[in-house]
């Protein structure tokens, strides 16, 4: 290994370390200032003293944001939604990206389909038909309205089908003389080749679903099925206090309203926090190989 320790190589070193440390502090500066703000006291946040470290320390925001029903309900809506939604995305996005990866000779529509697919991507139906639609077959109030419109994310179909193109076709060859079907041919040969790519994909779709808000605006008529994220942006942001009980109103009242919203949207994007660092390191390479097209 040849090593080049030469002034301009150590002083771009220096540069570059220097320049990856400011940004991964601008990055992370948002969110210590949010759980700073979310372990002071009242006063001391209303008065804009904390900036990157708690000042005279307090829990009193989590005790209100644990204490209150209607945050605990709709955070295990929001956990019901990502783990039914996921897992129905991913058996979706699998059983679609695999014939979209074969040859046009052994699935003569494959080009037909796969513009069909990268159609609703530019072009919508609309919010006013997506309703309608979603109305007439009886999924408003239900978690079914959350899951099913956006169950087959269109990108990450192409991430997944470009990944499986990459794979070695002699392994499918083998399998076929061995006597496999595809079905067999794609859950025990691809989808475990391609647990990077299914990481990558599964860790969009569940962002996406725990990030998402609109559509429970849209499509729950009564607040208890709001998911975290439509009543973090009802209750919280916009601070409309008719959803929420007299009683708590009146609790929220005696903290600052920047302790409390900090330390709700703090606890909303703990799991996330979580579970990120776990699949990073699929991250980079599900996202390059997906993207590579022969």
């Amino acid at each position: 290994m040849i090593t080049n320790r030469s002034f301009s190589r150590r002083l771009f070193v220096a540069c570059n370390f220097t320049f990856l440390m400011l940004t991964s502090f601008l990055c992370l500066m948002p969110i210590i200032h949010i759980l700073a703000i979310s372990f002071s006291s009242g006063a001391a946040a209303a008065a804009g003293k904390v900036i990157l470290w708690p000042v005279e320390f307090t829990t009193a925001a989590y005790d209100n944001v644990f204490g209150k029903p209607e945050y605990l309900r709709a955070f295990w809506v929001s956990i019901q939604r990502v783990v039914l939604g996921t897992s129905i995305s991913m058996v979706l996005m699998i059983i679609t990206a695999y014939p979209l990866s074969k040859d046009p000779r052994q699935f003569r529509l494959r080009t037909l389909y796969a513009w069909l697919f990268v159609f609703t991507i530019l072009f919508s139906g609309g919010l006013i038909p997506s309703y309608l639609t979603v109305k007439s077959l009886g999924l408003i109030d239900t978690m079914w309205a959350l899951v099913l419109p956006t169950a087959i994310p269109v990108f990450n179909v192409i991430l997944l089908l470009n990944f499986y193109r990459n794979l070695p076709k002699e392994l499918e060859e083998s399998s076929r003389i061995d006597g496999a079907g595809h079905f067999t041919t794609l859950w025990k040969i691809y989808v475990p080749l391609s647990l990077p790519a299914l990481a990558t994909t599964g860790l969009l779709t569940m962002v996406g679903h725990w990030n998402s808000w609109f559509d429970g605006m849209l499509y729950m008529n009564h607040t208890e099925n709001y998911p975290l994220q439509t009543f973090l942006q009802t209750v919280i942001i916009k601070m409309d206090f008719r959803f929420i009980k007299a009683e708590n109103a009146e609790l929220m009242l005696k903290l600052s309203d920047r302790t409390s919203r900090a330390a709700q949207i703090f606890v909303a994007a703990f799991p996330i926090l979580i579970v990120y660092p776990f699949l990073q390191r699929f991250f980079i390479k599900g996202i390059v190989m997906g993207s590579v097209k022969e």
